[in-house]
């Protein structure tokens, strides 16, 4: 019986189309990680300013996504900013969106902290030798900073990869939604398909998180001692 079940993973396509949905996964992920990334990081110098109000609406922005379920915000999006705009998106186009936004405003926090959590006297020494605002970030507070927030940013990756088994809720076909179709078919055949499907599935999530959360980890303890 347990030969027959694992079987339903190597029969016709199966396996091929499990690896297909990975893909979709990992390029929702990889995506919204890199464009998040960049966006998150002028954020986390912007949320740096002085300004009380500039500060105020960036925790406003980071306190939406922290507040909101990322699954309530797919379904606005897709459901009904599409609908009141009168615009085609597929569910990928808007999870790359939402992920993205999502990934802006944490990344922004990760910065922020980074860069805040700097000697003062350090920016003051820059600003001595007649480092001006670019400059200073450039020399001495970014690369300094990305040491810091290195392990955060590893750790909100992973979290993002995790999250995306949300989108099959909107339509995307990622892993998740073709282990559901192969156990929909396959169900009276072999009764413990999803045992065997949803077991694959975990395993290829382990083995994408797993070294994520280890090496946001390694660093955190290298660089803390």
């Amino acid at each position: 019986m347990q030969s027959l079940g694992i079987s339903v993973l190597f029969k016709g396509m199966n396996m091929q189309r499990l690896f297909e949905g990975l893909m979709v996964t990992a390029r929702i992920a990889f995506i919204s990680i890199m464009i998040g990334s960049l966006l998150g990081i002028v954020l986390g110098v912007i949320w740096t300013s002085k300004s009380k109000w500039i500060r105020s609406i960036c925790r406003i922005y980071l306190e939406m996504f922290r507040i909101i379920p990322i699954l309530v915000w797919l379904f606005i999006i897709y459901f009904g900013v599409t609908t009141a705009l009168s615009i085609d998106l597929s569910g990928e186009t808007v999870s790359i969106i939402v992920f993205t936004l999502w990934g802006a405003a944490e990344m922004g926090d990760i910065v922020r902290g980074a860069l805040e959590s700097m000697p003062k006297h350090q920016v003051e020494s820059g600003k001595a030798i007649g480092l001006g605002f670019w400059g200073l970030y450039r020399y001495i507070l970014i690369p300094q900073a990305v040491r810091r927030m290195l392990p955060g940013a590893i750790n909100l990756a992973t979290r993002m990869v995790k999250t995306t088994s949300l989108v099959v809720l909107i339509g995307v076909i990622d892993v998740i939604k073709v282990g559901q179709q192969i156990i929909e078919l396959s169900r009276i055949e072999v009764p413990t398909a999803s045992f065997w499907v949803y077991g694959f599935v975990f395993i290829l999530y382990f083995v994408i998180c797993y070294p994520l959360s280890r090496l946001s980890r390694m660093l955190e303890n290298k660089w803390n001692s």
